[in-house]
């Protein structure tokens, strides 16, 4: 499942939902927090997938934006799939259609990761 950014960074493109954690909230419940804001589905977090930095410059080559990403295998447990928040759209999407969305190298790694780990789970 993907969401299509609604601002910066990344806005307009195809990624893994999340945001930022508000001060004193669990991971767990961020993430939880954020699949609910962004896609309207209530997620179940099942474990850690990875975890990476993404920095982004500008046109000067100056860091704007410096995060650390923790992303998470989730099942979903309710809800309906629509974008919300920071989302301008959200859709399941086919592994084999991720780079004919433009998804970035590093999310397409850690999508096929969470799909390889999620086939080895009973």
């Amino acid at each position: 499942m993907l969401v299509r950014r609604g601002s910066p960074p990344g806005m307009g493109e195809w990624s893994i939902p999340g945001g930022l954690v508000k001060v004193g909230e669990t991971l767990n419940h961020a993430v939880v927090r954020e699949a609910l804001e962004e896609t309207g589905l209530e997620v179940g977090v099942r474990g850690l997938v990875e975890l990476l930095e993404r920095i982004f410059s500008d046109s000067q080559g100056r860091v704007r934006y410096h995060y650390v990403i923790a992303d998470y295998l989730c099942e979903v447990r309710g809800g309906r799939l629509a974008p919300g928040s920071d989302a301008s759209d959200a859709r399941w999407v086919d592994e084999a259609d991720l780079e004919n969305l433009g998804v970035a190298d590093v999310a397409i790694r850690v999508i096929r990761k969470a799909v390889a780990c999620n086939r080895k789970e009973p």
